[in-house]
């Protein structure tokens, strides 16, 4: 059995992972450490940047540089200075072909599955030398890890992070979930800036409005609070629709029938056209947000 068994490349926000090797040992040692990897790999914004969790006949040995985590699993025999050399290689050849712009907008586990193969060459390579052939190599990382070791854990401590103790999970806790909407249309962006357009009316014929009626005609202060109120609305709808909120028709909806109420209080300063194109214009921004659906739920490959 190779010294390095597996390894792959996570993005440390979200424990996605982005590159893996091709590796699958019909053992249950190492069947438990991948499931255990896949675990570290979701609290990583907790743990320190080099760690090792340590089992029985294999290790885990994490690397965090930035936004991407380099992780391994290997032989307990493996030198630990020898496999951080091995993550310090991975993390060179990643940083060669990939930046953090790239990282950040990767939004499907694997996304550069092309690197799978540098992964899997420079494991080999490793596992081909033998410890005395690789001495010279590693002797800066390890040199690197005296001031700043890595931390030591057990496989017990990545499953009581987790929340999973004696074969028993804790119940999780609640969090929000995070609905991805369907790619913006190209009738979606001339909706935004048709709606950006009525909102800047808005705003400018109420500012206008407003340096006289506060002080020579008090009575027109109700034209005035109807633009702003129009003009609030159509930045909400802009809002509603590039954005997933709860009860989204209701407020779609109500949205829409604001904005026609406000036009029609408003008939004395517009005339017909102008009232057709805002209310046309409010009309499409909520059909399209009511026609706008969630993306559909991506499988968990896992890692």
């Amino acid at each position: 059995m190779p010294l390095i068994l597996f390894a792959c490349v996570v993005r440390v926000r979200d424990g996605l992972p982005l590159s893996a090797s091709k590796d699958f040992h019909p053992n249950k040692d190492f069947i438990e450490s991948r499931r255990r990897l896949k675990m570290l790999s979701s609290t990583l914004t907790r743990c320190p940047d080099r760690g090792t969790v340590k089992g029985c006949d294999l290790s885990i040995h994490f690397h965090t540089c930035g936004d991407v985590t380099f992780m391994s699993i290997c032989s307990s025999s493996f030198p630990v200075a020898t496999a951080f050399c091995f993550l310090e290689a991975l993390h060179w050849e990643f940083r060669a072909s990939y930046d953090n712009i790239r990282v950040g907008l990767a939004s499907r586990p694997y996304a550069f599955l092309e690197f799978d193969s540098t992964i899997q060459k420079v494991k080999e390579h490793f596992n081909d030398f033998s410890c005395s052939q690789l001495k010279g190599n590693f002797e800066d990382v390890r040199q690197e890890l005296l001031p700043s070791a890595p931390v030591i854990l057990h496989l017990e401590d990545v499953a009581e992070v987790n929340g999973v103790a004696n074969g028993h999970t804790s119940p999780p806790l609640e969090t929000a979930p995070n609905y991805r909407m369907q790619p913006v249309t190209d009738v979606g962006i001339l909706s935004l800036i048709l709606n950006i357009m009525c909102a800047a009316l808005n705003l400018i014929r109420g500012a206008h409005l407003a340096e006289h009626s506060f002080q020579e005609d008090r009575e027109s202060a109700g034209n005035v609070i109807a633009f702003l109120i129009a003009f609030i609305f159509c930045v909400m709808q802009c809002y509603l629709y590039l954005f997933y909120t709860s009860a989204r028709k209701l407020r779609s909806f109500g949205l829409w029938i604001s904005i026609c109420l406000c036009n029609v209080y408003l008939h004395g300063l517009r005339n017909p056209w102008q009232i057709v194109f805002h209310v046309g214009v409010a009309s499409l921004s909520a059909f399209l947000t009511l026609t706008r659906r969630l993306r559909e739920k991506q499988l968990d490959c896992g890692v």
